[in-house]
């Protein structure tokens, strides 16, 4: 008997680990005017920034809705198997997609249990990760979620957006803000501080931001264990492997991916967008 491990396409897992930890992975939507892609199945995520770099408006990012949801959790739970589904989401600071899991989950009625992981890319694939594996060796569905709130609280993830163009379509800053920061060469970057964007500082060069990322990677891993760090990027892999490399220089990392982030992600940071995600245990 077994807990079934359900979440979203903005998890950045590779296939190869969706298949090998046997997770259902339920994707988000992108409409580009009159037509709509599924994530990860009608589009490439290559295919999509040449759309998304060619277009005049922003896509539009849609969540899977209730049906999908409700769909997806009574096959799961038609396996007499399994004894229950844990479905882990994107934060609900960005997106419907958890509220609408948990409206499903209601209607499912008793089986179905839905987390919302504050976060997005790597570090939701954290504890994604860690939840497959538990449910792989018989853990219950509540000593599970009582350890991905541990993983929760000592995950960190910050964000640098590498031009402000895609910030101002989507109207998180005005135009003239947008155009002044071109032209200075302003690089924010950024947190998810419970789950929502949190701006925490500006850049000019990329060296600044790997100077940046490495110092908070320092201060908060200091004294501790770091149990799994992610890049993830857009368009941006070899700055990705230069932050890899500073990341090596301060310490011994016993695991860390460079993947390219989903759609859902890249169309409201823009090509060049780099993150830096890890969690660390006490030691």
């Amino acid at each position: 008997m077994t807990v079934k491990i359900v979440t979203d396409s903005t998890c950045d897992l590779s296939d190869e680990l969706i298949d090998q930890y046997g997770i259902t992975v339920v994707p988000l939507s992108i409409a580009f005017k009159d037509k709509t892609y599924v994530d990860g199945i009608d589009i490439t995520k290559k295919e999509f920034i040449k759309l998304l770099t060619s277009a005049d408006e922003l896509p539009k990012s849609s969540q899977p809705s209730v049906g999908t949801f409700e769909k997806t959790y009574r096959e799961l739970l038609n396996d007499p198997e399994t004894t229950h589904v844990l479905s882990i989401h994107m934060t609900e600071g960005m997106s419907g997609t958890v509220n609408a899991a948990r409206t499903a989950a209601d209607m499912v009625g008793e089986g179905v249990t839905v987390v919302n992981s504050r976060f997005i890319s790597a570090a939701l694939s954290f504890q994604v990760i860690e939840a497959a594996t538990m449910a792989k060796k018989g853990h219950s569905v509540n000593e599970i979620v009582e350890r991905l709130n541990v993983i929760r609280e000592h995950t960190s993830l910050y964000l640098m957006v590498d031009t402000l163009e895609y910030l101002a379509k989507g109207g998180r800053i005005g135009r003239g803000k947008a155009l002044l920061g071109s032209l200075l060469k302003i690089k924010p970057i950024a947190s998810l501080a419970d789950g929502v964007y949190t701006p925490v500082t500006k850049v000019r060069t990329h060296m600044q931001m790997i100077d940046y990322f490495k110092r908070r990677f320092i201060e908060e891993t200091e004294g501790k264990a770091v149990k799994a760090v992610g890049i993830a990027q857009i368009e941006a892999e070899e700055l990705a492997n230069k932050l890899k490399e500073a990341l090596l220089q301060v310490r011994e990392i016993p695991f860390i991916t460079i993947t390219e982030t989903s759609p859902i992600i890249s169309t409201h940071t823009g090509p060049g967008a780099l993150a830096l995600m890890y969690y660390v245990e006490e030691v």
